[in-house]
This record gives C-alpha cells, structure tokens and sequence, in this order.
C-alpha cells in the first residue's frame, strides 16, 4: 500500500501533467486540425486540381522615379530604392518593400514570391516601363504552403516553431499521463507499441530509400 507522501506526489504530478497536457491541447487544437487536414491534401496534391488565376498590371514610371532608378548598379543584387515602393505599389499593386531586386543594364527584376502562388514585378531602366505579373492558385495551394512554411516570412517561421513546441508538449504530458493511468488500461502499451511499429514496418516495407 503507497504511503500517504507517494499518494500526495502523485497527485501533485497528475494536477501538474493535466495542465500542462490540456494548455498545450488548447493552443495547438487548431494549428493541429489545419495541418492535419493540409497533410491530406500534400498527400494528394496530384489529384487536386486547382485553376491559376493570373492579374497583370502595367504603368510607366514618372521622369524623377526614373532618374532615381538610374542611378542603382549596373549588375548585382539590392533592393530597389525607397521612393520607388510607394508608386508600385499604388500602380501596379505590388509591394516590394525588403525585396532584393535583380539588377543589370536592362532592367530591374524582383521576385515576390508569396503562399498559395508566386508573382513578380520588371521595370525596363531606358524607358520605364512597369511590368508585374501576380499569380494565385487557390485555397488549398495557400494552406498547403503555410503548412510547408514556404515563402511565409519570419512570423510564420516563428508560429510554426512554437506551434510544434506547443505540439511536442502535449504528446510528452500525454505519454506520461498513459504511464500513470496504464494498469487501469491494459491495451494502452499495445495500441501504443502499434502507433510506432505500424509506420515503421510500411517504411520498411513499402518505402524505397
């Protein structure tokens, strides 16, 4: 028979996994849900399929934006000038601020890509002309970008860390909590032994590496 202190630890510890173990749940519920139903979709990605929508807008550059881009490298890579953000953006709706520009003597080409679709903006150095190209292949393509964290920026990079950190917490306390409540549930090992070894042996098995 346990003794009154190695009752009192245990319930000390049980108080403190259940915290932990339904804070976790709470904040990564709906993360989990989304990259569930998003690694169903990767999985399948071939078979779904999605309708690109391209927008093309065009605009000139005026005189004094055209002298300011003038006087960027002749070859390289840089952003573009400050003053020029605020005009493609209004223009041609791209926004290019941060972005590293492709510079030669012929123009300046700025890759944007971005989640669920690419785009990209060209401005010719002798005449000026504004040339940008946005491309979106649907819902699906976003949330399975977001999943792979592909072109998402640094605040999805940091979400998706802390979400898995969130996620690994709730597995760890639930593993502990199956230890603690195991003999009142004789199958909780097999079931577990069978979540580890099942994907195991189709790795094995059925995966060339």
């Amino acid at each position: 028979m346990k003794s009154a202190a190695a009752q009192h630890r245990r319930s000390f510890w049980l108080k403190q996994l259940h915290q932990w173990h339904w804070i976790s749940a709470a904040l990564s519920l709906i993360g989990m849900l989304l990259f569930a139903i998003t690694g169903i979709t990767l999985n399948h990605a071939g078979q779904i399929e999605a309708e690109p929508q391209v927008v093309s807008r065009k605009a000139t550059l005026p005189p004094d934006l055209l002298a300011v881009l003038a006087k960027g490298p002749e070859e390289g890579k840089r952003p573009l000038p400050v003053k020029l953000e605020p005009f493609l953006d209004e223009a041609v709706g791209a926004d290019v601020a941060g972005r590293e520009g492709e510079w030669s003597a012929d123009e300046v080409y700025v890759a944007l890509a971005r989640p669920g679709g690419d785009a990209w903006v060209s401005i010719d150095r002798e005449t000026g002309a504004v040339e940008h190209e946005k491309t979106t292949r649907g819902a699906i393509s976003l949330l399975n970008d977001l999943h792979k964290g592909r072109n998402t920026g640094k605040a999805w990079s940091w979400f998706i860390d802390i979400f898995a950190v969130a996620c690994v917490i709730f597995t760890v306390t639930g593993l502990i909590l199956l230890q603690f409540h195991a003999r009142a549930r004789p199958l909780t090992w097999p079931l577990v032994g069978l979540g580890l070894v099942a994907p195991v042996l189709l790795v094995i098995l059925f995966v060339h590496l």
